[in-house]
């Protein structure tokens, strides 16, 4: 029989601690978020359908953006043991420069429609954490407030090739002497993609009203407020803001762009070179022969051609092709830190993330960028411990193996001889388990 006896009060004041509640409400919401889903939930609650559609949504049926979210999913670690962890080291150099962490923010257009302190709190955020900032050419803050928010800090610049090559040219000089390090050549943006939750919106620049945005717009007054009453939207890049978003990429981007639009702005630019938008092989071997500093693995994060490659997929093998002579980054469905440790473990020298920095501005401005960053900063800690890595560099394709959820269909002998040779694309035959991939060059 268990003994049983009335609690001693004192005693059962020591066993009930209660918290001590929190009146900040924004500090509140925020602490509670343990995951960058979570801040994404926050984020739903707290800003108009329209411009959290934007930012949530993809192109077409949405199954690059779902497709390379996935593919972080099915991963397997393999951790070693008995090795000392007590601390370890996730700094790491790229492109000239050091980083805290193996990620930073990316570009984002029109940031500020999510919340109104925009690409001032990413820049802010990034400088305090320190991990580069990414200025997209279709942001709302200026070069140089960009450079005010984060003086210190390491600032990048992302850019479009537009139909008046004056305008992007004016921008590459503005970065340059604002003492922006790094350059974002994007490449896989001709015409913008079919992002189809914006147009069933109405999603439009400026925001249009309707009864539907006025019903939506009840329960979030404070977006309202912010957006009402803080600035209007400028964009450096263009000169008119009437049209949905897609059509104002349309009216600014250029099908035309080549490689010598490259060459060009390759002239011009005094810092490193990045390419962003690569999404295959052989595109890769040819950006690394032209010598550019680095090649960023991104389908635009699913928004531009739906269906296609998964940048993760292709990591490592770009990576044992060109890695030895290109720093070789990814992008597209990071949306843990154990999603940046696998990336470096196949090759990656760097990450970066788009959405789970929105999500955190929405939820919170400044603040919820900080949170984005502190729960991506603790999962890579966290992740690179279990696995029992003491720094970036101990890690390699050992650690990781990536599952094979969609596997390529042999193609018939009699279409494949209808082919020029030269156009073939070799389809690999899956093994019959998953295994590790092959150990990529890495460089150092």
């Amino acid at each position: 029989m268990t003994k049983r006896q009335f609690p001693n009060p004192v005693e059962l004041l020591n066993l009930m601690k209660f918290k001590k509640p929190t009146f900040n409400a924004k500090k509140r919401r925020l602490s509670g978020a343990l995951t960058i889903y979570d801040l994404r939930l926050i984020a739903k609650r707290r800003t108009p359908k329209a411009a959290f559609d934007y930012t949530d949504g993809a192109a077409e049926g949405e199954l690059s953006m779902s497709r390379s979210r996935q593919a972080f999913e099915d991963v397997v670690f393999h951790p070693s043991i008995l090795r000392d962890v007590s601390t370890v080291d996730t700094s790491t150099t790229i492109l000239g420069g050091t980083s805290a962490m193996p990620f930073g923010i990316a570009p984002t257009g029109f940031t500020r429609l999510m919340q109104t302190e925009g690409e001032i709190a990413g820049a802010g955020a990034a400088g305090a954490a320190g991990i580069p900032f990414t200025l997209s050419t279709l942001g709302t803050t200026s070069i140089e407030d960009v450079k005010a928010a984060n003086p210190d800090g390491r600032n990048w610049f992302q850019l479009y090739v537009m139909r008046q090559r004056e305008i992007s040219y004016g921008l590459v000089e503005r970065a340059a002497a604002a003492g922006f390090d790094t350059l974002m050549f994007t490449v896989d943006t001709p015409v913008a993609g079919a992002r189809l939750r914006d147009k069933h919106n109405g999603f439009s620049i400026p925001p249009q009203l309707t009864l539907g945005t006025i019903v939506n717009a009840i329960p979030r007054p404070w977006w309202w407020w912010d957006f009402l009453t803080t600035p209007p939207l400028e964009f450096a890049s263009l000169s008119s803001t009437g049209g949905t978003v897609g059509e104002l990429i349309d009216s600014a981007m250029d099908p035309s762009i080549s490689f010598e639009d490259l060459k060009i702005i390759r002239g011009m630019w005094p810092g490193k070179l990045v390419v962003k938008g690569v999404q295959n092989v052989e595109d890769s071997k040819t950006l690394a022969d032209l010598g550019v500093d680095g090649i960023l693995l991104s389908n635009h994060g699913g928004r531009q051609l739906d269906r296609a490659p998964i940048p993760f997929h292709l990591l490592p093998e770009v990576v044992r092709e060109v890695g030895k002579d290109t720093t070789v980054m990814v992008d597209t469905g990071i949306m843990n830190g154990a999603d940046v440790v696998a990336s470096l473990a196949l090759g990656a020298k760097f990450t970066l993330v788009g959405r789970a920095y929105l999500y955190g501005l929405m939820a919170g401005g400044r603040a919820g960028v900080d949170r984005t960053i502190q729960i991506l900063s603790e999962q890579v800690v966290r992740t690179m411990k279990l696995l029992e890595v003491a720094n970036v560099e101990e890690l390699g394709p050992q650690h990781v193996t990536q599952l094979e959820r969609l596997v390529p269909r042999a193609v018939s002998p009699a279409l494949t001889s209808a082919v020029p040779a030269s156009k073939r694309t070799v389809v690999r035959t899956p093994a019959a388990k998953p295994t590790a991939a092959k150990a990529p060059a890495r460089r150092s």
